[in-house]
């Protein structure tokens, strides 16, 4: 055994021992702690909640981590003599053959065992990743010259979640987390849904930034279940209308293959006959003014006019929906292309090109189609994954994910539900990992957050939220979670697979141009300023309509437009302008109609 190999499992000289073993049963131990003596003082400092302690054996040096301090019989008089008693959860181990830190017990200590606070050397072999897949995300509490290692590999191959109320500084981790992990892999894969526009400036130029105005999603993306969503969020869904709309797709679907050309039909045409032909959930093109078109040609048929009632009011919501200027990136192209493969390769980032996650602004999507949103996007990050082969390994990060997967069955769209959860249970096996992140686990799916590995358990003060967590740690050191009320900011205890064992950090600090936007507003700081110069509310009234049309305003045309056009011309010609690029001259609208694209 070589000299550092002495350093690690041997005590060092000058160290007093701290106490000695008084009982062992199965993963925990119960220490009493040194009375007096040389040292002593020194000694008792060590024995701190959360700290690491060791133990050595003949083979072995255990580690241990201090669960609960007690004086079961405290003095009556200051000069008396107490009992201290620290207790031990076990998590490791240093072999003295090996040289290495291995997880478990494979020799217990025995009764009279002295016990000592961990050296740095010791901390340093148990905490720190040999490897090279290895990042620092911050530093031990216990030894703040140690640095906090993660796993990469282990921490996005098996997801993970991070979990804190608001202002505990979450926002900042998780952007320090991917950071850290872009830095090491300027190749990877990661798509962040972003419900509050904060994270674009922690990333600058390495970020594909997506927002509610250059976002495409097409309607033909959409499963059958998220196009009802869709069309008939809020109100009472009809069976004779869903009926009629299943088969009206199908048939969009098979007259837009028909009419295309000569090359893309024999592709479409092939591909629906290798798997059986199209169904309704398909993702191929089709025309929602096809869809129209059939819906008058069979109303045009009928005779009883009472037989009218569902054409007339699904063609109501086709063309309400359609038409909305707030659903342009689902409905606003004027004509129809299969763009599916640059889509996907926008928002999954392949080609990287030098950024290598895309960030999807939630912010302005319409409220009624949010939940629909993501579920597109979990339930292709899957797809992709699986027809992909795994080939690129992909890191869905999901913020405010209890909206999404509601611990309440009756909450939420379901079909969100379930493809978050798809990932959950069966992503490792393609190559697509889920990131949680939530300020409120006990109203997140259970099912969901105890499929993390790795969970980084910042300050909580709801009891059931710290319950939650707890349910979901299966390590013997679950006793670290007794801290999560206390926690400071930035502070957090981590459990699970990405880390060699349990451990209460603190996340490094980032730089101010790169720190998230989601800092508290000061509000004395803004009331002292006020807000009540002239044009003040008009701009912010612009802004608030601006976003509500989701049009995204050209300088260039603005005062031209604005001179020549009726707003829904203004409406049009933007769409237009859009849809053949930012440089191409906008060309007059006609009239807008009632027919749909």
């Amino acid at each position: 055994m070589d000299q550092n190999a002495d350093q690690i499992t041997q005590p060092v000289d000058g160290i007093q021992p701290i106490g000695r073993v008084v009982s062992v049963t199965g993963s925990q131990a119960v220490v009493l702690l040194n009375e007096d003596g040389a040292g002593s003082k020194r000694a008792t400092e060590g024995a701190e909640l959360g700290m690491v302690l060791t133990v050595e054996t003949p083979r072995t040096v255990l580690l241990g981590v201090v669960s609960a301090l007690s004086v079961p019989v405290p003095s009556q008089r200051e000069a008396e003599a107490e009992v201290r008693i620290a207790e031990l959860e076990l998590v490791g181990e240093l072999s003295k053959a090996r040289n290495e830190f291995v997880r478990g017990v494979s020799v217990y200590p025995t009764l009279g065992e002295l016990v000592f606070r961990a050296t740095t050397q010791q901390l340093e072999r148990a905490y720190l990743w040999n490897s090279p897949s290895a990042v620092r995300l911050g530093s031990l509490r216990q030894d703040r010259s140690i640095p906090a290692m993660i796993d990469v590999n282990e921490l996005l191959g098996k997801h993970f979640a991070v979990v804190g109320s608001t202002g505990t500084g979450k926002s900042c981790g998780v952007a320090l987390i991917l950071r850290m992990i872009l830095d090491k892999n300027p190749k990877g894969h990661i798509l962040l849904l972003d419900p509050h526009n904060e994270y674009a400036t922690s990333f600058g130029d390495s970020a594909e930034v997506i927002t509610p105005k250059d976002l495409q999603l097409p309607f033909w993306f959409l499963t059958f279940e998220e196009m009802i969503e869709v069309l008939m969020h809020g109100q009472k869904a009809r069976e004779a209308e869903i009926e009629i709309l299943s088969e009206l797709i199908l048939l969009a679907k098979a007259s837009y293959a028909a009419n295309r050309g000569r090359e893309l039909n024999h592709v479409v045409r092939r591909r629906a006959d290798d798997f059986g032909g199209f169904n309704v959930d398909t993702p191929v093109p089709y025309r929602i003014s096809d869809v129209v078109a059939f819906i008058d040609e069979r109303m045009g048929r009928l005779e009883n006019r009472r037989d009218l009632t569902p054409y007339r009011q699904l063609k109501t919501r086709i063309e309400s929906i359609s038409q909305d200027p707030r659903y342009q990136f689902m409905f606003g192209n004027l004509t129809i292309q299969d763009r599916m493969s640059e889509i996907l390769g926008r928002l999954f980032r392949v080609p990287v090109n030098g950024k290598p996650i895309a960030i999807l602004e939630l912010t302005g999507v319409p409220s009624d189609v949010v939940n629909v949103v993501v579920s597109v996007i979990c339930r292709m990050s899957f797809d992709f994954a699986l027809w992909s082969d795994g080939r690129v390994p992909l890191t869905l990060v999901c913020e405010e994910a209890h909206r999404y997967v509601p611990n309440d069955p009756d909450l939420g769209f379901d079909p969100t539900r379930r493809a978050i959860a798809r990932i959950a249970k069966e992503g490792r096996k393609y190559g697509v990992s889920l990131a949680v992140i939530s300020q409120r686990p006990a109203e997140l799916d259970p099912t969901i957050l105890s499929q993390c590995s790795t969970i980084f358990a910042m300050r909580l003060s709801n009891e059931r939220d710290q319950d939650i967590v707890r349910a979901a740690i299966s390590d013997s050191v679950a006793s670290l979670l007794d801290f999560l009320p206390s926690m400071g900011t930035r502070e957090a205890v981590v459990f699970g697979d990405g880390v060699t064992l349990p451990q209460r950090m603190r996340f490094d600090d980032l730089d101010q141009d790169v720190m998230p936007r989601s800092r508290a507003a000061r509000f004395t700081e803004r009331w002292r300023e006020g807000a009540g110069e002239a044009g003040f509310l008009e701009d912010v009234v612009d802004r608030w309509r601006a976003a509500g049309a989701m049009v995204p305003m050209n300088p260039a045309q603005d005062e031209a437009i604005a001179e020549d056009a009726p707003p829904a011309t203004q409406i049009t010609i933007n769409r237009r302008a859009e849809t053949n690029g930012a440089n191409a001259p906008a060309k007059p609208a006609p009239t807008p109609t009632n027919t749909p694209r």
